[in-house]
């Protein structure tokens, strides 16, 4: 093994870790992929993680350049075929052996921007823009590593793809609705016009998620079977996150962040493992 191949070993395995650290059911969903797809989308995940730490939690330093080092760094990347940051080369290997557009990469370092700068979201047509940015290009990442070159195929599954991203960005906003509000200070449903946060409003927002559920569901099906059980699994994962908030009044949800115990998830594996052997979807 020579040491490039194994540098580039070296780069997958730290973007796994850090998919690992942050998010352990996502992580797991991957662990369901097809293993030569794996890798793609731990950079993946890796990369907007980074770039969503920035603007999240980097308190004290000046996120404005924080960010623009990163972007600027991953271009470097793109263009030498090589990185120091671990993260961003695997990115760069991922999006040239899936030619990802760079206009995805645009459209979500867009959004990342908004929010430094910008705090409430107050049309429909603003939110939209900000989750096409932030979620919905993140889904056409991992879609164009899924169907590998198979234009025909991206294009039919382009729109179930950002539905999808667009729920689970939607029920992520719900169950951190207290630490986006207190702690981050934004706001990011139109709906809640002053700030005011209550069963009426939650319901909208929800019925708005499940029609997004409802359309992205028919995109799973037609998914490649190499990548149909991951990401089976991480819907069922979120359709239940989004029932617990239904059932959950808008009074609680602002005192804590909702959380599905582990032998839920447990049941959920299961049962995304027999609906996908069973091939009922």
């Amino acid at each position: 093994m020579d040491s490039v191949n194994l540098y580039d070993q070296v780069s997958f395995k730290v973007s796994k870790l850090v998919t690992r650290t942050y998010s352990t059911s996502f992580s797991i969903a991957v662990s369901f992929l097809d293993v030569q797809i794996q890798n793609a989308i731990y950079s993946i995940y890796g990369f907007v993680r980074l770039a969503d730490e920035i603007v999240d939690t980097f308190l004290g330093h000046d996120k404005e350049i924080l960010l623009d080092k990163f972007e600027a760094d991953y271009y470097e990347a793109l263009r030498c075929g090589i990185s120091l940051n671990l993260v961003l080369h695997s990115f760069q290997l991922t999006v040239k052996r899936y030619q990802i557009s760079d206009d995805l990469i645009q459209a979500f370092m867009s959004s990342m921007r908004s929010d430094i700068t910008k705090t409430t979201y107050t049309s429909k047509s603003e939110i939209d823009q900000y989750i096409y940015g932030s979620a919905d290009v993140v889904g056409l990442m991992c879609l164009a590593v899924f169907t590998d070159g198979n234009t025909d195929r991206y294009e039919a599954l382009k729109e179930p793809a950002m539905r999808l991203g667009s729920a689970f960005q939607k029920v992520n906003f719900l169950r951190d609705l207290r630490s986006d509000t207190e702690y981050l200070e934004r706001q990011y449903f139109p709906e809640m016009g002053n700030g005011n946060f209550n069963d009426q409003i939650k319901a909208e927002i929800i019925k708005d998620i499940e029609k997004d559920f409802f359309s992205a569901r028919k995109g799973i099906s037609e998914l490649p079977q190499n990548a149909k059980l991951a990401v089976l699994i991480a819907f069922y994962y979120y359709q239940r996150l989004v029932k617990k908030i239904k059932y959950t009044s808008a009074a609680k949800i602002l005192t804590g962040r909702i959380r599905i115990s582990g032998g839920m998830k447990m049941a959920l594996l299961v049962k995304a493992i027999v609906v996908h052997k069973l091939r009922m979807i």
